[in-house]
């Protein structure tokens, strides 16, 4: 099997109590999003842009006038993209239900089935809850907008809405109910072979008109509602790999393996990112990708997670990846990191990473595409390429006392890791690559002069960078304004400057490097984002940078590093246990290490959204997880004028896995485990 559909994508069966440390699994329809709660029915978090909900609950369950989820069973949860089913057992009855975003319609719908002794009459009850609302602005704040709302009952359905009457909430049910302030109730009796079933529609829009037609339609037929759904994304998945189909400008290369972790892994890269779509018709720059799932900045694209998926975008969607640019360098990236599709404004502060994302992302984008015109695009008072030229060499005017560049306090960095501030090691190696990439962009232009300037500065440059190292130790220093040097023991040093700067780094470097990933770092499904010996280690437990878990992309960019520093050997090793953390559904914005919380379903687990944790069920930087795949394990390299080469170490996982269907400019290739093809 080459291309997934969604059954094959499903979820390990996913167990857990009331209020566990478990993260709900999310759903979209490309629209907006949702999350099921914690028992069979509930829901929260449903947003459909320009409308929101905040992240109220509604719909939990009642059992014959008693809360489902006060009898303390388990609940058994089976995430696929198309939907979500959750299974429980209460007062013996068994309890399904399949929750699915309905295609084209801010709306969600919940197919519940009841089994049990024939012909018992059971009560069921849904605790509804609205705060519909329209902000007049963008969304600015990690949480979407909402409103106190009022619920009132028409035709047996529940409106909810609030004072600035800028939305409405419709819930109901497809079998006559009954209303009681906020309770809604439906009788049910259970049939000969002892089962029974109903729908549940929620609906967010801007008027009851509106909303009204959206639940008819949904209402009318709720299981086909969730069959449409599969298609939907079965097509999606499709046409990811689909050079002729129109749902995304680009393509994917098909993975033919044998190996089951590798092929896991490589389709999670690539679900993590289609998973961010969203063609919602009111975002004012066309199609975008959100980074974050269902609970936090939706209608928000963070430029530094963004260029961690930036390989993936290139081949997947360039369209919409150089209009994110382009908008980006109009907004100047010095002042925010990020921006807003309804408005198209900027959202927060300054990111350090910046100046290396647009870096990076001008580059893939040139070099899978092989659209080099686009250096000479005038964004702004200047072309694209000037725009990278000064990238390159911004951290000059972020100098102090220092040759390296000083990169600010803990919000603009890692803002959990409070000795990771200022002269940092892998942004200043990050600005040698920078100038190398500016150097190519002025060797193109004809441009010798400039080009041998940047290089020989980033060759001194790489020598101050060196100057943090802790000899003998394998991480780095951050320095102080002070000229005081503080030790730091994060895989982000490791990571950047093992994909930056490895090849002016000495062996022993290279050596002592790995050694400190593996013996503090590295675990069996996962890995720390600093280690545990750190003195920093006491002040935050935010598991996407501490010691107790890490981001999506820091395992996949610490593999990439692996294979530069020469020791692929160690990530081809670790590639299972990595693979069981793909059995939660998409790439958590953290997950776990195993001594912080037990695994689950045999993988690394994900953290969950609560203080303080504060983590999401998804990321869309799970993109590196193809970069890993591509430029690691079969070593494919592409240069900005589109040579390819590669240098494959997939063999000792599967001789025979093959990548067909590359696309490199107007050139497709296949890549062996001997190379090129």
């Amino acid at each position: 099997m080459t291309i997934p559909r969604s059954a094959d994508l499903a979820s390990d069966v996913l167990t857990h109590t009331y209020d566990d440390m478990f993260n709900p699994p999310g759903l979209t329809n490309f629209l907006g999003t949702a999350q099921v709660d914690h028992d069979v029915v509930a829901i929260r978090s449903v947003n459909f842009p320009p409308y929101s909900h905040g992240d109220t609950i509604t719909g939990q369950l009642y059992v014959d006038g008693r809360l489902a989820r006060s009898y303390g069973g388990t609940v058994e949860v089976v995430w696929r993209p198309d939907c979500v089913v959750r299974s429980t057992t209460v007062d013996g009855l068994e309890l399904r239900t399949t929750t699915a975003c309905a295609p084209g319609r801010p709306a969600v719908v919940v197919q519940l089935e009841v089994s049990g002794t024939p012909g018992r009459s059971v009560r069921l009850g849904f605790a509804l809850e609205s705060t519909a609302t329209r902000s007049g602005a963008g969304w600015l704040r990690p949480e979407p907008p909402s409103e106190p709302n009022t619920l009132s009952a028409v035709d047996g359905r529940v409106v909810g809405t609030g004072a600035s009457g800028s939305a409405v909430s419709l819930q109901g049910l497809d079998v006559p109910s009954t209303v009681d302030r906020s309770m809604l109730e439906a009788t049910v009796e259970l049939d000969a072979s002892g089962r029974a079933q109903l729908g549940y529609v929620h609906v967010l829009a801007g008027s009851l008109e509106e909303a009204t037609e959206h639940f008819d339609v949904c209402v009318a037929d709720v299981p086909a509602v969730i069959t449409v759904a599969e298609g939907v994304w079965d097509m999606a998945l499709a046409d990811a790999f689909d050079p002729s189909s129109d749902g995304f400008s680009g393509s994917l290369p098909v993975l033919e393996t044998s190996n089951e972790a590798l092929q896991k892994l490589y389709w999670w890269g690539v679900l993590g990112v289609i998973w961010f779509r969203r063609d919602n018709p009111a975002s004012v720059l066309g199609r975008t990708y959100d980074t974050l799932m269902p609970r936090y900045w939706q209608t928000t694209t963070f430029i530094w997670d963004y260029s961690l998926s930036s390989l993936t975008h290139a081949l997947l969607d360039p369209e919409p990846m150089r209009k994110h640019i382009e908008h980006w360098i109009d907004l100047d990236t010095h002042k925010h990191f990020g921006t807003e599709w309804l408005t198209g404004g900027p959202v927060g502060y300054w990111y350090s990473v910046n100046d290396f994302a647009m870096t990076r992302l001008v580059r893939d984008y040139v070099r899978f595409t092989g659209d080099e015109a686009f250096l000479d695009v005038s964004v702004g008072p200047k072309p694209v390429g000037e725009h990278v030229h000064d990238w390159a060499t911004a951290w000059r005017e972020l100098r102090g006392e220092h040759a390296l560049a000083d990169y600010g306090g803990i919000d603009n960095l890692m803002e959990c890791v409070s000795s990771y501030v200022h002269e940092v090691a892998s942004f200043n190696a990050a600005n040698v690559w920078c100038m190398r990439v500016a150097a190519e962009i002025a060797d193109r232009s004809g441009d010798a002069d400039r080009a041998a300037l940047l290089r020989k500065e980033a060759s001194a440059q790489a020598g101050h960078v060196n100057e943090l190292y802790v000899e003998g130790k394998g991480f780095w220093h951050a320095r102080q304004p002070d000229g005081s040097l503080v030790p730091v023991r994060h895989c982000y040093d490791f990571n950047i400057i093992g994909t930056t700067i490895p090849d002016d780094l000495s062996e022993s470097q290279c050596a002592e490097m790995v050694s400190f990933f593996q013996r503090e770092l590295q675990t069996p499904t996962w890995m720390r984002a600093l280690s545990p010996y750190d003195a920093d280690a006491a002040f935050s437990v935010r598991p996407d940078h501490q010691w107790n878990g890490a981001y999506p992309a820091w395992p996949a960019d610490a593999g990439r590093a692996l294979f530069a520093l020469g020791r692929g050997d160690v990530l081809l090793d670790w590639l299972p246990g990595l693979a069981k953390s793909a059995n939660q559904g998409p790439c958590g914005q953290a997950h776990f290490v195993e001594e912080a919380q037990p695994p689950m379903a045999g993988g690394a687990r994900k953290s969950p959204p609560q203080f303080p944790y504060l983590i999401d069920w998804s990321c869309s930087s799970s993109g590196a997880w193809v970069s890993l795949v591509l430029e690691g394990v079969f070593g494919i390299e592409v240069a900005l004028d589109g040579t390819v080469t590669a240098s494959p170490q997939v063999a000792a996982l599967d001789p025979d896995a093959r990548l067909t269907g590359l696309r490199v400019g107007s050139k497709t290739y296949d890549v062996t485990a001997d190379g090129l093809v």
